[in-house]
């Protein structure tokens, strides 16, 4: 075999050493978007402290922790690794840094998958509720997704209603969580290709019922049990797998209750704020009530106009405002990081919260403007808040409970004649590339084998390959500067680009989910594979195609997770052998070193763009970057430099594409099988 060009950028460390990641501590303007730095210039004047100032006050931050070897699981500690040997070289048990490192990463695994399995459970939940006559304000909206999902699942569908197959199908989706037998999770294995599912078996790391694997965890990271980082690691792996069911969970039943999105056209930044307007913005993760609220407020705005206002303006802030924009084009008003900052405009009237990624902070932001926080989940409340118990059995009463109080408290806002602030800024987007939405584009070309459409693009060299952008935001980076340079970058070497969460929120905001974007950023093979869709499809789409596809919030990875193991079922390999690569470039939260690990054991190099707690034990870096490669084909790629982070992502890319080219020509010209190493 001819050997691969180059192969200096296949590696895991970052370009720059740990002692010169220099910070600005006084420099708070950590963002490249336009409408954050006005509205930063705004908050400074009018003495509002937010997350960009908090970060500035917390530097610099504590080094043990950022290495991972600072251990608080007992109340004998905390304890710190502080040199390589002698007694200073252990916690007052004896765990070393490897045992303190991965215990910590474990652990994080599991605060992730709890906080997506308590969301899908909560779905569940509604839907069955509803089979029951219990939830009357919700219904089955998209019956074919209910199909192909009891289909998927061996569920026989004679002589059954909708309902009851519904019910049937809920039930699976329930035991999930809680059953007690050693059978793989229904809805994990039902989406995986063989060759996932006999190397998780080889490694024994089949989840077995998600609520199980969190409390293992939990279980084998207590003072006193599980000591050996390898073996930590794989118990974490295992949770991980759990977390990724648990989103395919969620997407799958609110996609049955809400509808499959399909390619929509909206705006995004905070210009979608409208003074004139009752705001209501809807922030949080999960669709339940959110939903409502949107209908809801098409059924209030005469009320609305009848208090003054010119209507209601819902927007949205984080995967609440990622759901409601992939199903009816509701605009996004900003991503995580700067939700205080849409508070500071003056014009947001009422924010409704759920769960996940809520900063306690913005309840002092809105008491500086009469704003009302409202709080709906009995597990997410905020002090001095607002709290509007959601109740699914009278959901759209619960919604339009929240909508009155926005048009109560605009009256308030303009009989006052407070100033607003509003930054006139905003870009055009389109979402709402579910899996089913891009396999329809596909099989316009190819009606047979719609996904042969991109395996062949990316065979014959059009196409580099595909990468999932998903994640979080964080100060570490410059807010959303590595989310679009990376995007820019990977677009010019021709690679398409699928994302969800906070990253395609960054996209929306700058223009990259135009074909303005395409025109700028796409790589010739680029270019042509997005107009040959375009011209196969326009006559059912709403504008011609962007750059970068947004396929929904974070528990909607699941949709990337079925693409690349339908990838691998079309390519006739394992998942490691496709060329696809993952990016999360400001990863924060638990939840994404859940996900993070999850893309990783699918066999998929995964670039995290800020660095993980993982660098105070060799040991275990070695574990996550090399011996994770060996064992599952993917591994993490640490670089926090986006420019150097493309070039590595296109290097992996590359070598894939060249030795599945080389495999496949060697089958053929000896009429073998097709090699499946990796």
């Amino acid at each position: 075999m001819p050997r691969f060009r180059d192969t200096s950028l296949l590696n895991s460390k970052p370009s720059v050493p740990r002692k010169d990641r220099k910070k600005n501590p006084k420099d708070i303007k950590r963002t490249i978007d336009p409408a954050a730095l006005e509205m930063l210039d705004h908050t400074q004047e009018c003495n509002i402290i937010t997350a960009f100032d908090r970060w500035s006050a917390q530097q610099p931050q504590c080094a043990f922790g950022y290495q991972g070897i600072c251990c608080r699981i007992c109340f004998a500690g905390p304890c710190r690794i502080k040199s390589d040997e002698g007694p200073g070289s252990m916690g007052i048990c004896g765990a070393r840094d490897y045992t303190i490192v991965a215990r910590n990463a474990i652990r994080m695994m599991a605060g992730g998958c709890s906080a997506h399995s308590d969301h899908a459970r909560e779905v569940v939940n509604v839907v069955l509720h509803m089979c029951e006559g219990h939830a009357p304000d919700y219904k089955i909206t998209d019956p074919q997704k209910l199909y192909r999902l009891a289909d998927k699942l061996g569920v026989s569908r004679e002589g059954k209603s909708d309902m009851e197959l519904l019910k049937e199908v809920a039930e699976i989706a329930l035991a999930d969580f809680g059953k007690q037998d050693e059978k793989p999770l229904s809805f994990l294995w039902a989406n995986l290709c063989e060759g996932r599912k006999q190397k998780y078996m080889d490694c024994d790391i089949v989840p077995r019922a998600i609520d199980r694997e969190v409390v293992e965890v939990m279980h084998r990271t207590h003072v006193g049990v599980d000591a050996d980082p390898i073996n930590l690691i794989f118990g974490g792996l295992k949770c991980s797998l759990a977390d990724v069911t648990g989103e395919q969970i969620a997407t799958d039943f609110s996609d049955i209750l809400f509808g499959t999105p399909k390619p929509v056209m909206s705006e995004a930044n905070l210009g979608v704020i409208d003074p004139e307007k009752v705001n209501v913005v809807v922030h949080g993760h999960n669709p339940i009530l959110s939903d409502m609220v949107v209908a809801a407020a098409k059924e209030m705005e005469e009320e609305a106009k009848a208090a003054g206002a010119a209507g209601i303006q819902i927007s949205g802030i984080c995967c609440t405002g990622n759901e409601v924009l992939m199903r009816h084009g509701i605009p996004l008003a900003t991503s995580y990081m700067a939700q205080e900052l849409a508070l500071a405009t003056g014009a947001v009237d009422v924010m409704v919260v759920d769960v996940q990624c809520i900063m306690p902070g913005i309840r002092n932001v809105a008491e500086c403007f009469n704003t009302k926080i409202v709080t709906t989940i009995p597990i997410s409340k905020i002090p001095g808040s607002y709290h509007i118990p959601f109740d699914e059995s009278r959901a759209m009463d619960c919604a339009k409970e929240i909508i009155r109080l926005g048009i109560e408290t605009f009256k308030v806002r303009k009989e006052s004649g407070r100033p607003v602030k509003v930054p006139q800024i905003k870009s055009k987007c389109m979402a709402g590339f579910s899996l089913e939405a891009l396999l329809d584009l596909f099989a316009a070309i190819n009606p047979e084998r719609p996904l042969r459409v991109l395996t062949d693009a990316i065979i014959n060299g059009e196409l580099l390959g595909v990468c999932l952008l998903a994640g979080c935001n964080n100060l570490e980076a410059i807010y959303e500067k590595s989310h679009t340079e990376i995007i820019k970058g990977l677009a010019q070497n021709n690679v398409f680009l699928v994302g969800t969460g906070c990253v395609m929120q960054a996209a929306a905001k700058h223009g990259l989910l135009t074909y303005e974007g395409v025109e700028k950023y796409a790589g010739p093979g680029l270019k042509a594979f997005i107009d040959r869709l375009y011209e196969a499809n326009k006559d059912k789409l709403p504008d011609k195609l962007p750059l970068a596809f947004h396929m929904g919030s974070c528990v909607d990875n699941s949709r990337v997770f079925n693409l690349w193991n339908l990838m691998a079922e079309e390519m006739g390999v394992d998942v490691p052998k496709v060329p696809f690569v993952a990016s999360a470039p400001e990863a924060m939260s638990e939840k994404a070193v859940a996900i993070g690990s999850w893309v990783l054991v699918n066999g998929i190099p995964t670039h995290v763009g800020t660095m993980p707690p993982l660098e105070g034990s060799n040991l275990v870096w070695s574990v996550v970057t090399c011996i994770a490669h060996d064992v599952f084909g993917g591994y993490f790629i640490l670089e926090t430099d986006p420019e150097v982070a493309v070039k590595k992502l296109v290097a992996a890319l590359e070598y894939r594409a060249w030795k599945l080219r080389i495999h496949k020509k060697a089958a053929e010209e000896y009429g073998t099988e097709l090699c499946q190493a990796f």
